[in-house]
Formats: C-alpha cells, sequence, structure tokens
C-alpha cells in the first residue's frame, strides 16, 4: 500500500468513531439541554461548546491532565490495562472532544424546532416519554442532526492540535491525515503533501455540500 493512503485509512477510521460516539453523547445531551428548564442549562451549554473555540493544544493539555498516565482518569484506566496515550484510541477521543459542540449546538437548534404540540399529543395518546423520543421528536429533527454529524466527521478528519498532542505522531499508528501533512511539508516531499491535501479538500468540500442540502432554507421557512 501507498504510504500516503496510510493516514488517511486511519483517519477514516478515527474520524468515524469519533462521530458515532458524537452521534449518541451529542443527540443525548442536545435533547436534555432543548427540554430541561433551568439557570445553569446556558452554563452547562458553554462549558460544553468550550471545544469549539479554544486552541486545539488547550483540548490537548487538558486530555493529558485527565487522561495521561498520571491523570485523573489515565491512572485509574492504566489499571485497567488501557492506555490512550500515544495510540490511535487516543486520536478518537481528541476527534471527539473537538468535534461535539458541531453535533450538540445542530442537535439542539433541531430539537428546539421540533412542535412541541406533536410531543404533547403523543402523550396524550399514552405514548412513554421514550416513546415521544425515538417516534416524534428524534425523527423530526434528523435532518439538523444529519448535517451537525457530517459537519463533526468533517472536523474530526482534519483535527490536527490535540490529536498530536495525545495521539504523538507514530507513522502507521497514531499518525493521521492532517499530521502526515504537517510532516510532508517539513520533510519537503510536496508530492505527497498535495495528494493529501486534494484528497482533504475534495472530501471536506463534499460533506459541507451534503450538509448544507440537509439544513432548512430559512427564507422558505418563513413563506411558509
Amino acid at each position: 500500500m501507498h504510504p500516503v493512503w496510510t493516514p488517511l485509512l486511519l483517519s477514516l477510521k478515527v474520524a468515524g468513531l469519533a462521530t458515532l460516539l458524537n452521534l449518541v453523547l451529542g443527540v443525548a445531551a442536545a435533547y436534555g439541554l432543548s427540554r430541561w428548564r433551568s439557570p445553569l442549562r446556558d452554563f452547562i451549554d458553554s462549558v460544553l461548546t468550550l471545544p469549539l473555540v479554544l486552541p486545539p493544544t488547550v483540548l490537548g493539555y487538558y486530555l493529558l491532565v485527565l487522561f495521561g498516565r498520571r491523570g485523573t482518569f489515565g491512572a485509574w484506566l492504566e489499571s485497567l490495562g488501557i492506555q490512550l496515550v500515544f495510540t490511535w484510541q487516543g486520536a478518537v477521543l481528541a476527534s471527539t472532544v473537538v468535534a461535539f459542540p458541531l453535533v450538540l449546538k445542530a442537535a439542539r437548534a433541531a430539537f428546539e424546532s421540533v412542535d412541541h404540540q406533536l410531543e404533547n399529543a403523543a402523550r396524550v395518546l399514552g405514548v412513554s416519554e421514550a416513546g415521544v423520543f425515538f417516534r416524534v421528536s428524534l425523527p423530526l429533527a434528523t435532518r439538523g442532526i444529519t448535517a451537525g454529524v457530517l459537519l463533526a466527521f468533517a472536523r474530526a478528519l482534519g483535527e490536527f492540535g490535540a490529536t498530536l498532542m495525545v495521539a504523538g505522531n507514530l507513522p502507521g499508528r497514531t499518525q493521521t491525515l492532517s499530521v502526515a501533512i504537517y510532516e510532508a511539508v517539513q520533510a519537503g516531499d510536496d508530492g505527497a503533501a498535495t495528494l493529501l491535501v486534494v484528497i482533504t479538500s475534495i472530501t471536506c468540500v463534499v460533506l459541507l455540500m451534503l450538509a448544507g442540502r440537509l439544513v432548512p432554507d430559512r427564507s422558505q421557512l418563513q413563506i411558509r
């Protein structure tokens, strides 16, 4: 296999797993925040959105403090035989944290746009809360959630700073697409860098176009 494709396949695996985790965690958090009425809601939303604005190196430092061998959770995981630092699983962790706010924001907006009268009608008909979520709220919010998931996948695919700090740069093991581009540029390998950049750019453009098609046109909504 050409060495260029190895980081691409690893990045796809890392981004895919990170997106699946964000799909579960982001949708759950978004639904809770969209339905919870508390003065703490905005504060919690701000904390969960921090990865969107914090520098990736700061996120990487936090993750090392928490999940490093001497970290808060790292020592406990080490006792269970689980190591995240300098592994591809660590890259999944970093990508998950960085891309999480994209799913959270899109899913919360989608849930808040659901007509509450439809949910209340289902409850009147005897549908349980779980049934209301899976049969009413979630289907109506699917388009917005899918758009957020696509954006999160694109963000996870291009993650660099936090991934480099947590997973390192081990060719064939933890070297993701963005890290491989950086190394190729540093090594003067313009051919490999150009190929990786083109692949990344095309993938992200396609994902952004798909996400854009899934987001409802506000002008059409207003006309209706």
